[in-house]
């Protein structure tokens, strides 16, 4: 698992060596459940290779998903991710949305969960401007880490 997070040193190098077409992604993916790994899956039909990018625990927090989140630190939230098989690699940003990360990775295909509006994302701008795709994938209904979070919440009171 280790060898599929990208960080430090060797960060341009190891995104370089990405199979294209690169799909990316980005999340908080706090509790990982059936929701994410569809969709996941799905992303990563899409190209040759799957690069999630997950919020860091400040950045993650600055989103206001609830208190005390993230639950998960954001090196096991990556950890978890880096073990399924249809992720390739996975790093870790600070920012408030992974434009900056974008511009770096130039993914040719940008993938969100079907909760988000594609077109009123700036990322979905940004990836289009160099003739990339932004897709909003199905939303697993049923499925969220902010319900399954009240509903333990609710179950322990």
């Amino acid at each position: 698992m280790d060898h599929k997070l990208i960080r430090g040193a060797l960060t341009a190098e190891r995104l370089r060596e990405l199979p294209r077409p690169l799909v990316f992604s980005n999340g908080v993916f706090d509790i990982l459940h059936r929701g994410h790994v569809s969709y996941l899956a799905a992303a990563r039909a899409l190209g040759q290779s799957l690069l999630v990018a997950v919020n860091s625990d400040a950045s993650a927090r600055r989103l206001q998903k609830g208190p005390g989140r993230p639950l998960n630190r954001d090196i096991d939230r990556a950890h978890v991710l880096a073990a399924l098989a249809c992720v390739d690699a996975v790093m870790l940003f600070d920012d408030d949305n992974p434009c900056a990360l974008l511009q770096v990775v130039r993914p040719e295909i940008y993938v969100k969960g079907g909760d988000y509006d594609i077109e009123a994302l700036e990322e979905t701008r940004l990836v289009r401007s160099w003739g990339g795709r932004a897709l909003a994938l199905n939303f697993v209904a049923g499925y969220s880490t902010s319900a399954l979070v009240q509903r333990i919440r609710a179950d322990t009171t």
